[in-house]
């Protein structure tokens, strides 16, 4: 049977966004690891960003995973998780591990990438602990039980969405009936365990501030959401309307940018708060055919097709950024910000080109249903 191609507009804008919301935060971030003037603590919105962009890539994961799990189910009759792990496998590893490599082995032996109080001696300290946790996709324990490594930390959500990726399609292929309600159980069973983390009551329990740590981190909840709204446009289901329209979406996306711009922090459900209005808006994005914003143009596509790798990299070019501003003596965000990216675009797009697309080539042969530019999901 012939591949069924899906494509979904303004996607790749959002992937986008999502890392640039990240990499703002980071350049903060690594100015203070500099001991730099930063914009931490002056403006509220640099504070939040960064997570929330994590979050925006979590449920656009979600999202998509979903739809594209029930639209193979659809038209095969049936999901081939082995060749879904092939599919993330192709997208994910070589990627991870090459910035693993970079990390350990070789960004600490260079001066440049030095950071403030993370010397080699720093970097290669539990090495055998942090290598094996790398290895089998636990970088949101290494950050939970042995802290910051510079230029892998941020991988702590590529650990998330392999979590993700490994239950994803067992439950979505297996458990056929009341989808919405699995996705609601998950959520709420998620926020149970992490209320109960935070309460005094399980104090008795071993090693709780690392479990605790991690579970902030597995924020498969906002995946979940994000599935919801997988599912109802999948469906067309008759609660679609009240979600995909224009009044909807304009609403959304103004509150969303409000409160982001605000700094505003929603105790105990940040992330999840947030995660239903990035459902509305991805939704609305990707299906309404009516609303008068696109993210659909040849900049927004190549950037959101690089948009892991601008992830992955962006630490690499803003302290590249940070320590040219430092050398030529004009610290300036001026300087430091457009440097940055246009660095870490320059990277992310070499890698793409001469590094992931040769991976990513494989893909098609594990695909039944293909998604818009296929190399890039």
């Amino acid at each position: 049977m012939d591949k069924q191609k899906i494509y979904f507009p303004n996607l790749n804008g959002l992937r986008f966004i999502a890392a640039f919301l990240v990499i703002i935060h980071h350049i903060e971030q690594l100015k203070w690891i500099s001991k730099l003037d930063t914009l931490l603590g002056d403006i509220p919105f640099v504070g939040v960003i960064g997570k929330l962009g994590v979050v925006l890539f979590f449920v656009l994961s979600g999202f998509l995973i979903t739809y594209l799990l029930l639209a193979e189910e659809k038209t095969f009759d049936d999901i081939s998780i082995k060749k879904f792990y092939m599919r993330r496998i192709l997208r994910i590893w070589p990627l991870y591990f090459l910035i693993i490599i970079l990390a350990i082995f070789i960004l600490p032996y260079i001066k440049l990438f030095t950071l403030n109080g993370f010397d080699i001696n720093k970097v290669h300290s539990d090495l055998a602990t942090k290598l094996i946790l790398y290895a089998l996709f636990l970088p949101n324990i290494v950050l939970s039980m042995i802290g910051v490594i510079p230029y892998a930390s941020h991988t702590w959500s590529i650990g998330t969405e392999e979590q993700f990726y490994v239950v994803w399609p067992v439950l979505i292929k297996y458990l056929k009936k009341n989808r919405i309600v699995l996705m609601i159980i998950i959520i709420v069973s998620y926020l149970m365990i992490r209320f109960f983390l935070a309460n005094p009551i399980s104090d008795f329990m071993p090693y709780k501030k690392i479990i605790r740590e991690f579970w902030s981190t597995f924020n498969i909840d906002c995946m979940a959401i994000g599935g919801v709204f997988g599912i109802l446009l999948f469906r067309n289901d008759r609660f679609l309307p009240l979600i995909k329209n224009n009044l909807i979406f304009y609403f959304s996306l103004a509150f969303v940018s409000f409160l982001m711009i605000k700094g505003v922090y929603i105790p105990y459900i940040q992330a999840e708060f947030f995660s239903v209005f990035f459902g509305i808006i991805i939704l609305n994005f990707a299906a309404n055919e009516n609303i008068k914003i696109s993210l659909e143009n040849k900049y927004f596509n190549y950037l959101g097709n690089i948009s892991y790798g601008l992830y992955m990299y962006h630490p690499i070019g803003i302290m590249m950024a940070i320590n040219l501003a430092v050398t030529i003596g004009y610290p300036s965000n001026w300087l430091i910000y457009p440097v940055s990216l246009i660095l870490t675009i320059l990277i992310a797009g070499l890698s793409y080109k001469y590094f992931e697309t040769y991976f990513l080539k494989f893909k098609h042969k594990f695909s039944k249903v293909l998604s818009g530019n296929s190399t890039s999901h």
